[in-house]
């Protein structure tokens, strides 16, 4: 995705730890078992916090939740996507780290060794995606370097809260996390879509699209970037409502720009434009419930389901379609998914206001986002199963 990363991530070493053979994709491993772990987290955390699910006691409130599906969840598709292929044996130790963190939602003894594990994890992604960005020449790149570490430190700062003071206290800190998740799907959801239309427009109408639009994404840096610190000071908050507002715009004129209807034929760039607006939905919709004020934790969910779902599953079933030399537009799911994901969302909206009904709304939300994952895991098996012996070394504009 950025032309630095293959050049800043080359470190000298035994030839045996370079060696291709001996390297595999963070991807292979850490998509498949992130969608599972999708799947199965939210009906889960529904159990713990309505139905006395003591098994999963550490899920037991909001914030606790929101934890599992941001550093559990997230944080596995983030690393996934930038680690780039990885020695084995270290590949090995992430996966399992990983893994062993998940177990960490549950009543069992030992908890404290898998929340130590789900430590490590996060910080051993921190140590090998930061220093790669520092690298970068243009300083919109290397926003990416402090914007990682924080996503990173926050995972370690909201687990030890969970032993330390409980993990209610956490949720203004979780709506932080939020926030700083939405500035990295902006800025890496324009730096996969502009280069994708692009190379759509030059196949098909001879032209270049408008690309990444740099004063426009360097706008969204400084809005987004700002916003997140402004809010903490009630006084300041219909400031940060403007400005988040303002992004909001600028996310919605920056799509209008791709120009998504001269994409037809193209569902996979068009259910990318389409993830990408959720996130200028959300945050039009975030500035209104800053401006009245009001508790905005519902709106949070345009972001963390429609947004991060509809993106985070496309990005993933798109890289492996490319990894495997076919055609991304031929997957027939991804309108399906788009559409399961934006259900999902609204149905978790409207939850709350469903009078007696809000539990069967809030299950029906649960099961189209857990359906869609499952979908999405299937979709992934199927496509990895077809991937060439040796990698290819170069992809398509998109990549």
């Amino acid at each position: 995705m950025f032309n630095l990363d293959a050049k800043a991530s080359r470190r000298p070493g035994p030839a045996a730890a370079d060696s291709p053979s001996r390297r595999l994709p963070a991807w292979r491993w850490l998509f498949p078992l992130a969608t599972l772990h999708a799947a199965v987290m939210v009906p889960l955390s529904l159990l713990a916090l309505y139905h006395g699910g003591r098994l999963v006691g550490h899920l037991g409130s909001p914030a606790a939740h929101a934890r599992e599906m941001l550093f559990g969840f997230a944080l596995a598709v983030i690393a996934g996507y930038l680690l780039g292929p990885q020695p084995q044996r270290r590949l090995v130790w992430l996966v399992g780290l990983w893994l062993v963190g998940r177990l960490g939602v549950f009543e069992l003894p030992g908890s404290a060794l898998a929340s130590l594990a789900d430590a490590a994890f996060a910080l051993g992604v921190a140590a090998l995606l930061v220093p790669r960005f520092i690298a970068a020449k243009k300083w919109r790149n290397r926003v990416l370097a402090p914007l990682l570490g924080l996503i990173c430190l926050l995972a370690v700062v909201t687990l030890t809260w969970r032993y330390l003071d409980g993990m209610p206290t956490t949720t203004p800190l979780m709506h932080q996390s939020v926030l700083w998740l939405v500035l990295l799907m902006v800025f890496m959801g324009g730096r996969i879509v502009a280069p994708a239309v692009n190379g759509h427009f030059l196949h098909r109408y001879r032209r270049a699209g408008a690309g990444v639009q740099p004063r426009l994404e360097a706008a969204l840096i400084v809005l987004l970037g700002l916003a997140p610190f402004v809010m903490l000071w009630p006084a300041f908050r219909p400031l940060a409502a403007l400005m988040v507002a303002a992004a909001g715009v600028l996310v919605l004129l920056r799509i209008t720009r791709w120009e998504p209807l001269r994409c037809a034929g193209r569902p996979d760039l068009q259910v990318l434009m389409l993830g990408y607006a959720w996130l200028g939905i959300g945050l039009l919709l975030l500035a209104r419930y800053w401006w009245l004020p009001a508790h905005a934790s519902a709106t949070l969910h345009i972001f963390t389901i429609a947004a991060l779902g509809t993106l985070s599953s496309t990005i993933m079933v798109r890289h492996v379609i490319l990894r495997a030399k076919q055609r991304p537009e031929s997957e027939p799911l991804l309108l399906p998914l788009a559409g399961l994901f934006a259900t999902a969302a609204l149905l978790r909206l409207w939850a709350l206001d469903m009078g007696d009904y809000w539990q069967v709304v809030l299950w029906s939300s649960a099961l189209c986002w857990s359906l869609a994952w499952c979908l999405v895991c299937w979709r992934l098996c199927v496509w990895i199963r077809r991937l060439p012996r040796r990698e290819p070394g170069k992809l398509d504009p998109g990549q």
